[in-house]
């Protein structure tokens, strides 16, 4: 072989490799689906009363509260699950409930949205259903958003701290909203994303509705849940430390079906687009790490980096569509609506 060909033939051979090792890169970088089965489950005997059991959570000592939306109420589980008791009630009055959006609970106190005539309002409960306190938002300029029973805007995008109260509140300019336990403002994080439809305020508002939450090293995340699906990570401060698309093939399909244009409406008529949801759930762990749980029943992880690093299907009595994520304070699993399931995802 002359010396041209074998330096044609070493080329040849370092192309391939350096393919095989393209290829293999690519295939590290979309992680495999990994099907975790559920360790525990609440009780059957205990949730089954419930009508629409979520905002499952734990505290440290191993108490339960699971909301039950339907229900208008609030139930309480000893943590030895062997007992259920209803600690808060529907009505009207402080310290009940009424068309509730969403529970958060930070420590020893969970946070409790609901909108009793026509009026949204944040309470806080201690486990034994005390009311600590709560307060009024101003009065709703656009109605509620609502897919397949999750509440999207205002009260259904509530995130609990312990200290201050996150809202998902578009209408004002902002997509988070932080109110003390007063509720007062104390910021507003986060411009609204660039949509094309800013000619169209309902539209606009419509495709920055999304889930605030808090990361646990300090700063913020926000997942939007309508439209192209895609987070931010912002710092303590508010300002922007990534952005990144939530993509994956298994939403490839789900995400060429999204609309491209909306009928013409009125503001008069008072109607609103008809939004899709890919995003269903999400929440942040111990370490950072921000779970996405979309409608084709996967779960995307991402490290703090933004980084995708693991692609997640719940199994309980079959593959569970998530519509709430909480991290158990005492344990640090997973614990996911419905049905009550924890997950371990170490």
């Amino acid at each position: 072989m002359t010396n041209l060909a074998c330096h044609h033939a070493r080329a040849l051979v370092f192309v391939i490799c350096l393919a095989g090792l393209a290829s293999t890169v690519l295939r590290s970088a979309t992680p495999a689906v990994d099907v975790l089965t559920a360790v525990a489950a609440l009780p059957p005997h205990l949730i089954e009363p419930l009508r629409e059991g979520i905002g499952f959570s734990e505290t440290a000592g191993g108490e339960v509260v699971v909301l039950d939306r339907r229900g208008h109420a609030v139930h309480a589980l000893d943590a030895g699950r062997t007992q259920s008791r209803k600690i808060v009630d529907i009505g009207i009055e402080l310290g009940q409930l009424l068309e509730p959006g969403v529970l958060s609970l930070a420590d020893e106190v969970f946070a409790v949205a609901d909108g009793p005539g026509g009026f949204d309002r944040v309470q806080f409960f201690s486990m034994r259903g005390t009311r600590l306190g709560g307060f009024y938002l101003p009065r709703r300029t656009t109605p509620r958003w609502v897919a397949g029973g999750i509440v999207l805007n205002g009260i259904g995008g509530l995130h609990f701290t312990g200290s201050t109260v996150l809202l998902n509140m578009p209408d004002t300019g902002a997509l988070i909203s932080e109110f003390d336990l007063e509720g007062r403002v104390t910021r507003r994080v986060g411009v609204l994303r660039r949509t094309g439809m800013e000619a169209d305020p309902p539209l606009h508002q419509a495709m920055n509705l999304g889930r605030p939450l808090a990361d646990p090293a300090g700063g913020f995340y926000f997942v939007f849940q309508t439209g192209v699906p895609m987070f931010r990570k912002y710092d303590a401060t508010g300002g922007l430390v990534l952005e990144r698309h939530i993509e994956g093939a298994e939403l490839d399909a789900a995400i060429q079906t999204l609309p491209t244009t909306w009928p013409n409406r009125t503001a008069a008529g008072g109607t609103l687009p008809l939004v899709n949801t890919l995003v269903q759930a999400a929440a942040v762990d111990r370490s950072g790490r921000l779970y996405v749980s979309l409608r084709t029943t996967h779960t995307y992880v991402y490290d703090p980096r933004g980084e995708k690093v693991r692609v997640l299907q719940l199994r309980g009595a079959g593959i569970i569509a998530p519509t709430s994520l909480s991290f158990s304070a005492r344990t640090g699993r997973l614990l996911v609506s419905p049905g009550g399931y924890e997950f371990d995802v170490r």
